[in-house]
């Protein structure tokens, strides 16, 4: 039989057995604003939304039902994201990531991947299991998290909620905060550091972080007894 992780009451997580596992997978910026432009010119939101087709693809294989959300490029009040995400189990926010723009000209120093959540989230403890389980596929497929966005310097002073998986609070990051289900934001590498962006636009580096994302979903809401 098959257990199933879904919220008991705000902060706290409940095992049921039964019924089917959603997750809604956010394909983060749109047409208008696409988001950071990458070292060689492409808009972010090409490299999410092949990122969270990949995503899509690989929760599917493991038996989860996945409603995309944004995908069309016309999701541009972020609100609406999370509205439409209502009944979904998580809420996976798909993006990459740049450095502040003074720090623009040594991107080549920053590489790797971050993971946010938000203490606003009616369902923190376990949008933070999501996040370190996602986390830690990551770095279990090679990848290393950055520690960029911790440093009160060179970043903007987001504290480690899991260090070791490269997990941060971002206590107003809107489509954490407003999600009624757990939410993750994903910041799958840097993509204004060149050699990152080529990693990044390789199919089969793409393929296993959305193999390691979808692996740590399917941990954080299915228990196997």
């Amino acid at each position: 039989m098959k257990w199933r992780w879904i919220p008991a009451f705000a902060g706290m997580t409940a095992a049921v057995s039964g019924g089917a596992v959603e997750v809604a997978l956010d394909v983060g910026h749109y047409a208008a604003e696409p988001g950071v432009i990458s070292a060689g010119g492409v808009p972010e939101f090409e490299f999410n939304l092949a990122l969270a087709s990949e995503v899509k693809a690989e929760l599917e294989k493991l038996q989860l039902n996945v409603r995309l959300i944004g995908e069309r490029g016309d999701y541009a009040v972020l609100h609406h994201r999370t509205r439409d995400a209502r009944g979904a189990d998580l809420f996976v926010s798909i993006h990459h990531d740049s450095v502040q723009e003074r720090l623009l000209p040594q991107a080549e120093r920053f590489a790797g991947f971050s993971l946010f959540i938000s203490r606003q989230n009616p369902r923190l403890a376990q949008s933070l299991a999501c996040a370190s389980a996602i986390g830690a596929k990551l770095r279990g497929a090679g990848f290393t998290p950055s520690r960029y966005h911790a440093d009160p310097a060179l970043g903007e002073s987001r504290p480690f909620a899991d260090e070791a998986n490269g997990v941060h609070y971002y206590d107003h990051l809107a489509v954490a905060r407003s999600a009624a289900m757990a939410s993750v934001l994903v910041e799958a590498g840097v993509i204004v550091n060149r050699e990152e962006e080529q990693r990044m636009r390789d199919p089969g580096v793409r393929r296993r972080i959305a193999a390691a994302v979808a692996a740590g979903a399917r941990e954080c809401l299915v228990k196997e007894p």
